[in-house]
């Protein structure tokens, strides 16, 4: 054999090698992530902030942002290895853990700490949660974090959901605004901008907040499957670094700065009305202090979902939460 054929095969043996590699399971940090979010508001401001600035790439990594359209969607995304990373309501990793899956999703950083919803009406009545009393609400997806702190809040309200108030689940979460423009339902809960910019229009008008009527939840959280967080653990962490240092951003600046990082991922709003909002999400106190999840706040998230009759028993804490990574990054 020659010098130069031993050389080529010793090369292709070298690339075999690596590419087996790279198939084994083992470590592989890429520094690329793909994060699917549940949508597209200006409640999770810090992760648009992260990107604004360039805090991820200083981390030196690539996230590749996709709107999932509901939590469903998302998870759906994650366990079909379309997302690395899925950005949603925990809830979703509560229903997929006690399907029995044994590479289950567990959550490592939680954004939001209450629901970020408002209520919109048709007129700006002098509101009192009576006013729904034989009301119709377009609520959300039937067993979303958004339909049951509804019904939650109504509950601690004096009402009933489907007995005093008829909530409406049949609509997804993207079209709610528009099927309410459309004459459907008396109220709806909706996020911001989308509540804000239908009030500017005259088509709604903001009530009430709903999250300032829940008290905290694990509202919104990022979470991954097991083996993903094993294989990635560089990448988590400066993931959740950079995270963590645009929480410090927006903590201290001024809704009105805020509002004017974020404004490119909101190319059909106005730094005016994102001001509005910011200042909006800051007054109910919408945004973890850090990426911690707390047992009390997820014990409490359960006891939501378990008065919509959406859990048979609550989950271990431990079994679904890592905060390895947000403990190291606050």
């Amino acid at each position: 054999m020659t010098h130069k054929k031993m050389i080529c095969m010793f090369a292709f043996a070298v690339l075999l090698m690596l590419a087996l590699t790279g198939c084994s399971g083992k470590q592989v940090e890429t520094g690329k992530v793909r994060l699917c979010e549940v949508t597209h508001s200006v409640f999770y401001a810090p992760l648009y902030v992260a990107f604004e600035l360039g805090y991820f790439e200083e981390a030196g990594l690539t996230v590749e942002l996709t709107n999932g359209g509901g939590a469903d969607k998302v998870m759906t995304a994650v366990l079909a290895g379309q997302a690395d990373i899925g950005f949603a309501g925990p809830e979703a990793c509560i229903y997929t853990y006690l399907e029995g899956k044994e590479n289950y999703p567990k959550v490592f950083g939680q954004l939001t700490k209450r629901d970020g919803s408002f209520l919109i009406g048709r007129s700006r009545e002098e509101f009192t949660w009576e006013n729904l009393r034989g009301k119709t609400v377009i609520g959300g997806r039937k067993g979303g974090v958004p339909e049951m702190t509804l019904e939650y809040v109504l509950r601690k309200n004096g009402l009933i959901p489907g007995q005093d108030v008829e909530i409406d689940t049949s609509v997804q979460f993207n079209m709610m605004a528009g099927a309410f423009a459309g004459n459907s339902g008396d109220y709806v809960t909706l996020f911001e901008p989308t509540a804000t910019e239908m009030e500017k229009e005259g088509k709604g008008f903001v009530l009430t907040s709903i999250g300032a009527e829940s008290g905290e939840i694990p509202y919104t959280a990022f979470f991954a499957m097991q083996n993903y967080l094993h294989e990635h653990t560089q990448t988590v962490e400066k993931f959740i670094a950079a995270l963590a240092k645009a929480q410090h951003w927006v903590a201290e600046h001024e809704p009105s700065e805020v509002a004017a990082v974020i404004l490119p991922q909101f190319a059909d709003s106005s730094a005016e009305v994102l001001t509005n909002v910011v200042q909006r999400y800051q007054d109910i106190d919408a945004w973890n202090e850090n990426l911690i999840m707390k047992q009390e706040s997820f014990d409490r998230l359960q006891t939501v979902m378990e008065q919509a009759g959406e859990l048979s028993r609550h989950v271990d804490y431990s079994a679904l939460v890592d905060n390895t990574w947000a403990e190291k990054a606050r």
